[in-house]
């Protein structure tokens, strides 16, 4: 899903606000949980998830390419922990998941 597909799927979900209102918020939110991850703080959204920074210290690294040696700098990377609520929910069985691999599994010599 894209971000104009999430604002064109909550403006559907509520035909009272504006498109233009729905895409405001969005940008809104997005807005501070990337400035509160740049500022260093850890965002956390109950039942959703956890953003956080991860630092990576300066390291040598290799171009695999060349093989030569090369300074890698340190630097600061996002990372997203799923929270209870979504870890259950993407692991949830479905009608597909119950079906045995066996029994999707077809063998001419099986019979």
């Amino acid at each position: 899903m894209t971000k104009s597909e999430l604002i064109q799927r909550l403006a559907e979900r509520n035909p009272h606000l504006f498109l233009r209102d729905v895409e405001k918020i969005v940008d809104t939110v997005f807005d501070e949980i990337s400035d509160a991850m740049a500022s260093g703080d850890r965002v956390e959204l109950r039942g959703f998830g956890a953003f956080s920074v991860k630092h990576r210290d300066a390291r040598t690294g290799r171009n695999p390419r060349t093989g030569e040696t090369v300074q890698v700098e340190a630097k600061r990377l996002p990372f997203f922990k799923t929270g209870k609520a979504l870890h259950e929910k993407l692991n949830e069985p479905k009608k597909d998941d119950l079906q045995s691999p066996e029994d999707s599994f077809y063998s001419p010599f099986s019979e």
